[in-house]
């Protein structure tokens, strides 16, 4: 079977949604990367399988995924044929910080309540002039991500180790996305050795601090992308080298180049 790689994104006009990207995969598989948004992942054809916080997860029939921002997460096709998706990024107004650990408890949800009304959401999301229906049924699928997510608050786990090196060095990252800040800056700003940093923040966020950055970055270079916005525009715009640069991280997270990704815009 020939290697397929369809997709569509755009970025509706209703709050709390940060993008729409829908998807069909035979076999692209995506590295280890995060998202500064939640990802409410369904899928219509064939399955996914993903590791999230070093455990590994699936999405069988009629599961909604919920993978938290900022946590590291990958994925691949579970069956030959690949898998068809359908993803809608949410920012932290519809979700907040504190339900980042239960979500990554337990990221698929077995409700099949929740994967209709999901389903609805994109149909809502696809036609313009629906705003109102979407922002309602966004609404009530909220609601239900958190009646699924409060049960777990109680049993959060402690921080690990060295976690606060890590927060701080992801903290800096985060402020120097778009002009970096090289090792040795970075561990003086922070009081910490060079290699115990890396260490310390490949230990509590299950990625390498540059992989982390380039994930920021081409997150960032989507946005833009579908704000139409040319490639070689947003790689200055996002911290890359030259556009170059952003095509070679930019298909290794999303599977298509970003000319491709620009072209795919509702």
């Amino acid at each position: 079977m020939a290697a397929r790689q369809e997709i569509s994104a755009w970025r509706p006009q209703v709050p709390g949604v940060v993008e729409v990207f829908h998807a069909h995969f035979t076999e692209y598989a995506y590295p280890m990367h995060v998202h500064d948004a939640w990802t409410l992942l369904i899928v219509d054809d064939g399955a996914v399988r993903y590791d999230l916080e070093r455990h590994e997860h699936g999405t069988p029939h009629d599961t909604v995924s919920l993978l938290p921002p900022h946590v590291p997460h990958n994925g691949s096709p579970a069956t030959p044929h690949g898998f068809r998706k359908r993803v809608i990024y949410l920012d932290l107004t519809q979700l907040d910080e504190s339900f980042i650990g239960p979500a990554v408890d337990g990221p698929d949800l077995a409700d099949p309540v929740l994967r209709r009304r999901v389903g609805q959401l994109h149909t809502a999301l696809a036609q313009r002039g629906d705003e109102l229906e979407a922002e309602s049924r966004l609404a009530l699928i909220g609601e239900r991500l958190r009646g699924h997510l409060r049960p777990r608050l109680a049993t959060a786990r402690p921080p690990r180790r060295d976690a606060g090196v890590a927060h701080s060095l992801r903290e800096l990252l985060d402020a120097r996305l778009v002009e970096g800040v090289p090792l040795e800056e970075a561990a003086r700003l922070v009081h910490a050795h060079p290699t115990h940093l890396v260490r310390a923040f490949s230990a509590a966020f299950g990625i390498a601090p540059h992989q982390y950055l380039m994930s920021r970055r081409v997150d960032r270079a989507r946005r833009l992308l579908l704000d139409g916005r040319t490639p070689g525009e947003v790689a200055a715009a996002t911290g890359f080298y030259d556009q170059a640069h952003l095509t070679r991280h930019f298909k290794r997270l999303v599977g298509v180049p970003p000319g491709h990704y620009r072209t795919s815009a509702r």
